[in-house]
C-alpha cells in the first residue's frame, strides 16, 4: 500500500510537471547532450552524456553484492540499455557528482518510472543499477557519490604530489641558477680583489721607494748646495763684502 501510495504520487508530481513544461521531462535537452567530447571528467567538470561510453565487461566488477545486477550479462544489459536511452534523448539528469575522473550520476526515465545510478570513471559507465524505488536510486547514487570521493583520493593526492614535486624541483633549478650566478659573482669579486691588493701593494713598494730616492734626493741637493756655498767663498775670498 505504501509503495502504491508512493508510485501514485511520483506519477502525479511527474504528470504536473510534464503539463507546464510542455513534455521537457521527456529527454534531455540536444545543446546538453551535443557538447564536444571532452578529456577524462575532472572536479568542476561536466562532460556530454553522450560522450561516456561502456567499459569492457571484465572491467564492469559490481563493489557490493547487494546492489549489483544478478550477473554480469545484467548489468551489461542494463549498461547497453542506458547508452540507448541517453542516444535517444529519453533521459533526465537529475544529479551528477565528479570527484578527480570518477563520477556518479543519477538519472530518471519518465515513460517507466525508473531510475538508473551509473558509476563511470574516465568517462566510461562502470556500474549501472535501474530501480523503479526512488529512495532506493537515491541510496545508491548517494553510496556511489561517497564510493568516487574514496576512489578519487589516491588520485588527487596524485595529482597534489605531482605538483609539489614540479614546484620543489623548480625552485632547485632556480636556486641553482641563483648559486651559479652568485659564484659567478664572487669569482669576478676575488680576481678582481686580488688585482685590487696586487696594485695596492705595487704602489706601496713604489711610494716606499719614492721616499728613500726623495730622501737620497734631498741628501744630495743639501751637500751640493753646501759645496756652492763653499767654493763661492773660496771664490769671492779677499774681495770687499766677501762672505765670510
Amino acid at each position: 500500500m505504501k509503495h502504491s501510495m508512493q508510485l501514485r504520487h511520483i506519477v502525479s508530481g511527474v504528470a504536473a510537471v510534464l503539463v507546464m513544461q510542455h513534455g521537457a521531462l521527456a529527454g534531455v535537452s540536444a545543446s546538453a547532450l551535443s557538447d564536444a567530447s571532452q578529456l577524462a571528467p575532472m572536479a568542476g567538470s561536466r562532460p556530454s552524456l553522450g560522450s561516456l561510453t561502456a567499459l569492457p565487461a571484465d572491467a564492469a566488477a559490481p563493489l557490493s553484492p547487494d546492489d549489483g545486477p544478478a550477473s554480469t550479462g545484467e548489468s551489461q544489459g542494463d549498461v547497453a540499455t542506458l547508452m540507448q536511452l541517453i542516444r535517444d534523448e529519453q533521459l533526465v539528469e537529475l544529479r551528477t557528482t565528479y570527484n578527480g575522473s570518477y563520477g556518479a550520476s543519477l538519472f530518471f526515465y519518465p515513460p517507466d518510472m525508473a531510475w538508473y545510478v551509473v558509476l563511470f570513471q574516465d568517462k566510461r559507465f562502470w556500474r549501472v543499477i535501474r530501480s523503479q524505488d526512488e529512495t532506493r536510486a537515491q541510496a545508491i547514487y548517494m553510496d556511489f557519490a561517497r564510493q568516487t570521493e574514496q576512489l578519487a583520493d589516491v588520485e588527487i593526492r596524485r595529482t597534489q604530489l605531482e605538483a609539489q614535486k614540479a614546484y620543489i624541483e623548480r625552485v632547485i633549478a632556480l636556486s641553482e641558477d641563483r648559486a651559479r650566478r652568485l659564484q659567478a659573482d664572487l669569482d669576478v669579486a676575488r680576481t678582481q680583489q686580488a688585482k685590487v691588493d696586487e696594485r695596492q701593494r705595487q704602489m706601496q713598494a713604489d711610494a716606499t721607494e719614492l721616499r728613500a730616492g726623495k730622501a737620497r734626493a734631498q741628501a744630495q741637493l743639501q751637500e751640493l748646495q753646501r759645496q756652492v756655498r763653499a767654493l763661492q767663498s773660496a771664490a769671492e775670498a779677499g774681495l770687499p763684502g766677501a762672505p765670510k
